[in-house]
């Protein structure tokens, strides 16, 4: 039908006559530009650059592909002209024709073999070419009636894709001709780099270069050895080089603003986006295409051909068309997922760079769990929008050629299409502000909870000795509640986006329809037809708008995060400065010194000093008197000081918390460094590791468990010190190194280690250990922030009153009595042996077995998984109930579709019927449609949340009932990425996802069924076709799993390492080992990438080959129409109108498929971590003890006998001892002999092999664990804090009231609670004593909101002295009648540590108290006090027997105690 003259009553003007292709006009300005080009080429050879210049050396593939692509299409052109001129059609056109042939033929050659010399040449070639091409694709389809039309459409549309390739290669870069096509293969040093790396032209366009892996991973499971190294273009290095590179672009150009990472991005990858833009835009013209087949096709169909093989002529066009269409849309993803890999990668590394030079203060707005939130979902988010970038130009574009055919298919009528995409549009905008809202909220919701699990989780086994796991999962779960309550805002939101986008192809037909019989346009099979087909067209891009505005926002929401964390400001590098000429390493010189901006009180004040080289200096005070701080000054973490710090020297540092890496002990011990035998040998020894990796399974190669949970606190101390020793430093900080381990090796170590291997070196040591301090060159005395006093040990004795209580304090610590029998038994000092043979091993904490580590490989599924983790799912929340009706509802939705259409193309042949009736029962038919639409949507919400709740729920369950065990052998990093971007994905994403592959599975399969209706002749064909389709998806499903799995394991590495890196982030500093640390995390981030590369790739190249096999089931069923037989026209149109869009259905079916067949692996990572065995059997959970109990503290132990894992050694070999009700039992021992076990088995962290433990005649095995722990109070070795207040650390299940405890004196609280009986001032009264007997009192009333003042994550903000001071606060809250202290005083001063121990047999007479102990005076007026070795009961009797008990093990450790004191 000629449009002009249908519908259009006004004469045309000269620019319209132009675009008519058979006007005059059209015919002259087409000679006339190719005449143009032709002269412009003729005057480049004129000028005699030679063709030896001109042609390029190496044609790469790409411009041979172009040269002849491009020569068939002008020996098209030409023939055309010649087929004109025979058949003698219009006068002067052949003429065009065979002009426009020849010119075509030159221009294309000239462009595509010419070399880099004549690059402007070639870019004005190019551009030329391509517009006039331009023209000539909308002159084609300004008229389009027959056959002779519809060739030149073809023709013109392939030139369109030749001048694309013209573009390309115009605006192509000499380098990047070398990159790609003759690059080398590069190979690593443990694999090859990916195939695509060197792949040609057509290998890239067929993704062939993916071939061998696909092949592996059919004849195996894949690996990840097996999967290809990315290109270095690809690598997060080179990506994160970029970044900086064009940050630091920015900011050149604005030296005042800050650079806009957003920007940054974009002009990283420019160039990538514009290509895979073009390769877009010819993806939407072949698509648009399509309704024009459609129109001449059902002409061919009604038996009006224009030639006798039109039929064939239109199946070939219509098959290269959708073969180009395949080849772009398939090269547009890959090569938008290729950037936002680039993307993520970057942007990770960013985050992970910052981190480790953010100041300390940025932790108080950025918390390790909000970092890891920042990496494993918002860069992942960010990562994911590159995708759906081009969607938001291409769908609009697609909309308006949508709009044009459907004007040129019923008129004016077409307007009511565009209101109703207008309406939709404004429908859409307030949706978009709430959803950015409500994402928002999420993020921040999802924070708080991402923090709270993580503290969680890191201190689980602090937790499980306080019974606290229930309250704090409690607390967990209102945080999940706030969480939910914006995540059921998110998915409402998206149930509606799925309404509304679902519904507008079906409102847009019936509003069309109606406008058709109002405005008179007649309606017929021909343009209703080509109507529906472009609504078909369009029904994919406008339901993927829900996720194009919904991937825009969390982008948004994510990168504005982001960007937050980077913009904070980062600590200055500490470079090594060279030696001063006065030999000083370390100058001091400020006035205050704080860890918050605008701090009342400074943490230090006053200080200056000066260190030589080569001095000792030790720091001693108080608890809380800054000492750590005063080494922290120095390391430059405090980030604002009055003053300045200079450090001369590189630095070595030991922190009081150990801190080790997962991995081997060389791998601790060496920290980067190369190895040297002879100076690690030495490290060794001097460190007193000798005998340990003796016994360790794997000496030296033995992995550590993560935060080194297999090895005692004393062995990780020692682990550190041989770390430190073997970087052979200038200056050593030693942050009270030696609290940790015994007497005899605190001894050793001090001896061998500081005097010995650091007798050159300039130290300063922080300690409590008095009897150390003769030894150094000087002494400074900390108290309330300050350097009260320094000089030599006589010195500060002579001058110092506070330095003499201090080291009074010691001998006052024990019995005097004691003293007294030790002194008249002592041997002379020469006579003192240390038995250097004793093993310094804690075996009990050693879980390994020989030949089998303790980390081991994380569980993945292999193998076709099937539908089981489907059914995981759907089993959670009554899911199967909703996913089966949402199927039914959704197959009625697709069922009425169809009924809708077929009864439209039988009404539309029978002329009895009236158009408003057709009219009428179509939109009826619409409208209830619509309904199924909305009942969809509310089941996949419902689906979602339920699902949601219950996963959450489950997993949080599972989590905190865990054993011990579990947590020593997992890797921190594997349980953040589960309930972070794993619970994410089950969150958000797979719903929807579910919902949509069952719809795309149903839609597609139903297309092929109403093929095979309409033309059972080719039954054959398409049945073989649907054979190899899933023959095909089976091929890729092998390989593309394994994948999916690798990507999910080699996430967890990443988190890991990055939470990791942050719990170690001073010691990493301190040694300057950012930059390893920062190379390590690429390597993990390219580790991660390669199966994400890989998998999108796998799919793209999946998707290929199915849309080719969709193509020839297309072009056979077209065959079939035309050559077997004639049948309905409207049937055949019907057909038709959804056969085209057959491989938009199929893309989207199997990107549906693909993308929840990764992220279901989501849901199998999570189901390992929601099965695991709980810690206490459920016969055990029922059972209570009597009320009351234990009612007289008496603990019977009977042949105890412990190992941590089957066939593992015994760690406790037959103890059997009986501790009876208010006795004081004292725990001693050689470091590791199994004194820490001996308190597990206590508290049942580790289940006795055999024997039984009886606390006042209940078997502890036979109770609930909740109950044991509640009665029983602990103040463990690792002192804890949590992110909260003073009062929540004192008392986090709020059992006493505070308000306003500080506003009251002490008197009047007591007075007005004894008047009035108020139990509240009572329990503040409590309160106030507990802090006053734990030395707390003061140090909180100094903080601005009392017991309202803030602990951060970790309780960085407090030393560790006062840390334990808090442990021993909520014992002395708890009041048990049995109490355990595991070296509950290691890191306090001896003056603070009398006090507290008078105070513990104060407040605790009545009750048993169970002490391990180093301090050996802490035990000497004990009841009794029991001795270990090698897990053994060596002894167990009363201290002053034993001491005079010859050979007594106990004796001997109070001998080396006080001959380390007295020497």
């Amino acid at each position: 039908m000629n449009f002009s003259n249908t519908y259009c009553r006004e004469p045309f003007s000269s620019f319209v006559e132009m675009l008519n292709s058979d006007s005059y006009l059209n015919h002259i300005f087409l000679l006339s530009v190719d005449f143009l080009l032709l002269f412009i080429l003729l005057v480049v050879l004129v000028c005699k650059i030679s063709l030896k210049k001109l042609l390029s050396y190496g044609i790469p593939k790409l411009s041979i592909s172009s040269t002849i692509f491009n020569g068939c299409l002008s020996i098209g052109y030409i023939a055309f002209g010649v087929w004109k001129l025979k058949e003698q059609h219009q006068e002067y056109e052949f003429v065009v024709l065979l002009v426009h042939g020849i010119t075509w033929l030159f221009v294309s050659s000239f462009i595509s073999l010419c070399n880099q010399q004549t690059f402007l040449i070639v870019k004005i070639y190019s551009i030329i070419a391509f517009l006039l091409v331009v023209f000539l694709c909308i002159t084609s389809m300004w008229k389009f009636d027959n056959v002779i039309d519809s060739t030149k459409v073809i023709l013109n549309a392939l030139s369109f894709v030749g001048a694309i390739l013209l573009l390309y290669i115009g605006f192509i870069k000499e380098s990047e001709y070398d990159e790609t096509f003759y690059k080398p293969l590069q190979e690593f040093e443990d694999g090859i780099i990916t195939p695509f790396a060197n792949a040609g032209f057509l290998g890239k366009l067929s993704f062939r270069w993916l071939n061998p892996l696909m092949k592996k991973g059919k004849s195996k499971i894949l690996e990840d050895e097996d999967v290809p190294h990315l290109r270095s273009a690809d690598g997060a290095g080179t990506c994160f080089d970029l970044f900086n590179e064009k940050m630091d672009m920015l900011k050149r150009k604005d030296p005042l603003g800050k650079p806009s990472i957003l920007m940054s991005i974009l002009l990283c990858h420019k160039k990538s986006i514009l290509i895979s833009g073009v390769f877009a835009l010819i993806k939407i013209l072949t698509l648009t295409t399509g309704p024009l087949f459609l129109h001449t096709f059902i002409e061919v169909a009604q038996g009006r051909e224009s030639f006798k093989y039109e039929g064939y002529t239109l199946t070939a066009g219509f098959f290269l068309a959708k073969c180009l269409e395949s080849l772009a849309e398939r090269q547009w993803h890959f090569r938008t997922r290729l950037i936002g890999l680039q993307v993520r990668s970057s942007l990770t590394a960013a985050i992970f760079h910052k981190q480790l030079h953010v100041l300390n203060a940025a932790k108080k707005t950025h918390s390790p769990g909000q970092i890891m939130n920042y990496v494993t979902v918002d860069a992942h988010k960010i990562g994911e929008f590159p995708f759906w970038f081009h969607q938001i130009w291409t769908t609009i574009l697609q909309l308006v050629l949508v709009l044009c055919v459907m004007y040129y298919s019923i008129g004016v009528a077409a307007s009511a299409a565009l209101v109703i995409v207008i309406l939709t549009v404004l429908a859409n905008s307030p949706l978009s502000k709430l959803q950015l809202k409500y994402q928002t909220n999420l993020m921040i919701a999802q924070d708080k909870r991402l923090k709270a699990i993580t503290e969680a989780l890191a201190h689980m086994k602090v937790l499980k000795l306080y019974s606290w796991e229930k309250h704090f999962m409690d607390a967990i779960n209102k945080l999940r509640s706030e969480e939910t309550k914006w995540l059921s805002s998110v998915q409402k939101l998206k149930g509606y986006y799925l309404l509304l986008f679902w519904s507008s192809p079906i409102l847009v037909s019936s509003a069309t329809f109606v406008a058709c019989y109002l405005f008179g346009v007649p309606l017929h099979v021909r343009n209703v037809f080509t109507f529906l087909a472009s609504i078909n067209l369009v029904q994919q891009p406008i339901r993927n708008l829900p996720d194009v505005v919904g991937a825009f926002i969390e982008a948004k929401v994510s990168l504005s995060r982001i960007v937050k964390f980077l913009e904070e400001p980062g600590m200055h590098t500490r470079d090594m400065k060279k030696q001063r000429q006065d030999d000083v390493n370390i100058c001091i010189n400020c006035t205050d010194v704080s860890w918050e901006m605008n701090s009342l009180k400074p943490t230090l004040k006053d200080i200056t000093l000066d260190i030589k080289h080569g001095e000792k200096v030790a720091v001693c005070g108080e608890v809380g008197s800054g000492k750590s701080t005063l080494l922290s000054l120095i390391l430059g973490e405090v980030p604002y000081i009055n003053g300045t710090v200079d450090v001369y020297g590189k630095i070595a540092y030991v922190s009081q918390t150990a801190w080790i890496q997962t991995g081997t002990i060389q791998e601790n011990i060496l920290f980067g460094s190369n190895m040297e035998p002879q100076r690690y040998r030495q490290a060794i020894e001097r460190s007193s590791l000798e005998k340990d990796l003796e016994i360790l399974p794997f000496g030296d190669l033995t992995e550590i468990g993560e935060r080194g949970n297999n090895l005692s606190g004393g062995q990780k101390q020692r682990v550190q010190l041989a770390r430190a020793l073997y970087q052979d430093a200038d200056i050593y900080l030693l942050d009270d190194p030696f609290s940790a381990v015994d007497a005899h090796t605190s001894t050793s170590l001090f001896n061998d280690y500081v005097l010995g291997a650091l007798s050159g070196k300039t130290v300063l040591l922080v300690t409590h250990q008095v009897e150390f301090l003769p030894a150094f060159d000087s002494i400074l005395l900390t108290s309330s922030g300050k350097i009260m006093e320094s000089g030599t040990f006589d010195e500060l004795l002579t001058k110092s009153e506070e330095f003499q209580d201090l080291v009074n304090a010691q001998k006052t610590t024990s019995d005097p009595k004691c003293q007294e029998v030790y002194a008249t038994k002592r041997p002379k000092e020469a006579e003192i042996e240390f038995d250097n043979n004793v093993s310094s091993e804690e075996r009990d904490d050693v879980v390994s077995l020989k030949g089998d580590q303790l980390i081991k490989a994380e569980e993945r599924e292999v193998g076709d998984a099937g539908l089981k983790p489907y059914i995981q799912y759907l089993k959670h929340n009554k899911g199967f109930l909703y996913f089966s009706l949402a199927v039914i509802v959704h197959s009625m939705f697709v069922v009425g579709q169809y009924i809708q259409s077929y009864k439209l193309a039988i009404g539309l042949q029978d002329s009895s019927v009236s158009r408003l009736k057709l009219i009428r029962v179509y939109t009826v038919t619409g409208f209830s449609l619509i309904l199924f639409l909305i009942l969809r949507s509310i089941l996949a919400v419902k689906l979602g949340l339920g699902a949601s709740k219950s996963v959450y729920s489950t997993l949080s369950g599972s989590l905190f009932s865990a054993p011990m065990s579990f947590f020593d052998s997992t890797p921190f990093g594997r349980m953040l990425s589960r309930v972070s971007s794993d619970l994410s994905i089950v969150d958000i994403e797979l719903p929807f996802l579910l919902n949509y592959t069952v719809g795309s599975i149903i839609i597609s399969y139903s297309t092929y069924v109403i093929l095979c209706f309409f033309a059972p002749e080719v039954l054959l064909v398409i049945m073989l076709m649907i054979y190899v389709t899933i023959l095909v998806q089976r091929y890729y499903n092998s390989s593309a799993k394994e994948l999916m799995r690798l990507n999910g394991t080699t996430k967890s590495l990443v988190a890991n390492h990055l939470a990791e890196s942050i719990s170690g982030i001073m010691t990493i500093r301190a040694f300057a080992q950012e930059g390893r640390f920062f190379l390590k995390n690429l390597e993990f981030i390219d580790k991660n990438a390669r199966p994400i590369f890989h998998t999108f790739s796998a799919t793209e190249w999946l998707i290929l080959r199915l849309e080719i096999i969709c193509t020839i089931i297309m072009s056979s069923w077209m065959l079939g129409m035309t050559s077997l037989h004639s049948g309905s026209s409207g049937l055949t149109g019907m057909a038709f109108s959804y056969g085209l869009s057959l491989n938009a259905i199929l893309v989207w079916c199997v990107q549906c498929q693909c993308t929840i067949a990764n992220s279901i692996i989501s849901i199998e990572r999570l189901e390992q971590y929601m099965r695991i065995p709980s810690e206490e059997s459920e016969l055990v959970q029922t059972n209570h003890p009597l009320p009351g109990w234990p009612t007289c503290g008496k603990v019977e132990i009977r042949d105890l006998k412990v190992r941590y894992r089957p066939n593992a050694p015994l760690v406790l070999q037959g103890i059997s001892c009986t501790f009876e009700g208010g006795q004081k039992i004292g725990v001693v021992g050689r470091t590791g002999s199994g004194k820490t076990t001996l308190i597990s088995a206590l508290f049942r962290l580790v289940e006795p092999t055999d024997g039984k433990i009886i606390i006042d005649e209940c078997d502890i095995s036979t109770i609930r664990l909740h109950d044991l722990r509640l009665h029983i109070g602990i103040i463990p070795q690792d002192p804890t804090l949590f992110t909260g207040s003073v009062r929540y650390n004192l008392d986090p299940l709020s059992k006493y009231s505070d308000d306003q405890i500080w506003e009251v004196s002490f008197i009047y609280i007591y007075t007005s609670c004894l008047i009035s009986n108020d139990s509240k001032l009572l329990t503040e009264f409590f309160c106030l004593k507990v802090l006053d007997k734990c030395q707390l009192r003061e140090a909180v009333q100094e903080k601005e909101g009392g017991l309202d003042s803030s602990v951060l994550q970790d309780g960085s903000n407090w030393s560790m002295g006062q840390r334990q001071l808090f442990c021993l606060g909520r014992a002395l809250l708890k009041r048990s009648r049995i109490l355990v202290l595991d070296e509950a005083t290691a890191s306090i001063d001896n003056a603070t540590d009398a006090i507290l121990q008078k105070t513990i047999r104060l407040e605790f007479a009545d009750c048993t108290v169970i002490t391990v102990a180093h301090r050996i005076p802490t035990v000497m007026d004990y009841t009794k006090v029991l001795a270990i070795s090698d897990g053994k009961l060596v002894e167990f009797d009363e201290p002053k027997k034993l001491i005079n008990k010859e050979g007594s093990l106990f004796g001997m450790l109070v001998k080396e105690y006080w001959a380390r004191t007295e020497s």
